[in-house]
C-alpha cells in the first residue's frame, strides 16, 4: 500500500478510539437517567470483561489480564496489517475498527479498573444490556469484516495458488519458526523473575510474612501470566513460520523456474515469467529471472543462427 493508504487505515484506529474516549467522559457526568424514545442513557461501572463477565474473579487476574491482553490484541492487528497480500481496504479498515473498539475498553481499565457503559435500549418491559460505543464499533467492524472476506475470498484464497502450503520448505522454517519462538519465550523469562520477584517483596515490605495475602495476589499473577506466555508463544511460532515461508516461498518459485529453464521450458515470448505474491522478499528475483530468459533466449538464436550458417557453407 501506499503511505496515504497506511495513514488512512491507522487514522481509522485512533478515531475509534478517541471518539470512544470521549463519548465516556461525556457519559461520567450523567447522574440522572435520560430517555430518548428507545433509547435509555444510564451510567454503569463494568468490572467484567464483556456485559459483566468475569467480575467475580480478583482484581489483580481480572485487571492485569485484560489490560495486557489488549496490548496483545495491537499487536496482533499490526501483524495482520503487515500480512495481508494486498492493498484490500475495506478489510483493512474493519481491523481497524474492531480493533478501536476493543482498545477504548482496554483502555478504561487502564485508567479506571472498569469499562464504563451507559447506552441501553428498552422496548415496553424489555430492555437490552448496557454497553457503550466501543462494543457498537466492535459489532460494526465484525460485520464490515465478514463482507470484506467474502468480498476479497478470491485474492486471499485463489484457486490457483502453487504455495497454498505454509511449509515450502518445512526443514528451514521450522528451525527459524522455533529460533524466532525461543528468543521470544528468553524475554518472557526475563520479564517472568523480574516481575515477579518485585511483586512479591513489594508485597513483603507492605505487610510482612503474610502467607495469605502472599497467596492471594502472587498466584493470580503467575496463573494470568502463564496463559498470556502461551497465547504469546503461539504467535511467536506463527509469525516465525508466516515469516521464513515469505523467504522461502520466492526461493523455492526462483529455484522451479531454473529448472523449467534447464529443461527447455519457458524460454518462449510467451513463457510464464517468474511472478512472486505481492508482499513476498526479494522481489528483485523477478527481474533476475527475466533477464536469465532474454540471455538464454539470445544465445539460443545465436547458436541457431550460427548452425544454419554452417550448414549453408557446406552445402
Amino acid at each position: 500500500m501506499k503511505r496515504k493508504d497506511w495513514i488512512f487505515v491507522i487514522a481509522v484506529l485512533f478515531v475509534c478510539i478517541i471518539t470512544d474516549q470521549i463519548s465516556k467522559i461525556w457519559a461520567s457526568g450523567l447522574i440522572l437517567e435520560q430517555s430518548f424514545g428507545v433509547i435509555r442513557m444510564v451510567l454503569v461501572h463494568n468490572h467484567g470483561a464483556m456485559l459483566g463477565l468475569f467480575s467475580e474473579l480478583p482484581a489483580v487476574l481480572r485487571i492485569v489480564t485484560l489490560s495486557t491482553s489488549g496490548v496483545f490484541i495491537l499487536c496482533l492487528y499490526f501483524l495482520i496489517q503487515y500480512l495481508i497480500p494486498r492493498k484490500l481496504l475495506s478489510l483493512r479498515i474493519s481491523l481497524s475498527i474492531l480493533t478501536g473498539g476493543i482498545l477504548g475498553n482496554v483502555l478504561d481499565r487502564i485508567l479506571y479498573g472498569y469499562v464504563i457503559d451507559f447506552i441501553a435500549l428498552q422496548i415496553n418491559d424489555w430492555h437490552s444490556p448496557v454497553w457503550n460505543l466501543a462494543d457498537m464499533v466492535q459489532w460494526f467492524g465484525y460485520i464490515l469484516m465478514i463482507y470484506s472476506l467474502f468480498k476479497y475470498s478470491e485474492q486471499l484464497w485463489p484457486d490457483k495458488n502453487d504455495r497454498k502450503s505454509f511449509w515450502i520448505n518445512k526443514k528451514f522454517q521450522i528451525k527459524h519458526s522455533i529460533i524466532f519462538t525461543a528468543i521470544g519465550i528468553f524475554i518472557t523469562l526475563i520479564c517472568l523473575v523480574f516481575s515477579y520477584t518485585y511483586l512479591k517483596v513489594t508485597i513483603q515490605e507492605l505487610v510482612g510474612d503474610n502467607n495469605f495475602l502472599i497467596t492471594k495476589f502472587v498466584r493470580p499473577f503467575l496463573f494470568t501470566f502463564v496463559i498470556l506466555t502461551l497465547m504469546f508463544t503461539i504467535m511467536l511460532f506463527s509469525i516465525g513460520k508466516l515469516i521464513s515461508h515469505r523467504i522461502a516461498g520466492p526461493i523455492y518459485a526462483f529455484e522451479r523456474f531454473l529448472t523449467d529453464i534447464l529443461e527447455g521450458k519457458g524460454l518462449t515470448k510467451e513463457g510464464s515469467a517468474l511472478q512472486l505474491r505481492t508482499n513476498d522478499d526479494f522481489k528483485h528475483l523477478e527481474e533476475l529471472a527475466e533477464q536469465v530468459k532474454i540471455k538464454l533466449n539470445k544465445m539460443n538464436s545465436e547458436k541457431t543462427v550460427s548452425v544454419m550458417t554452417y550448414s549453408d557453407d557446406s552445402t
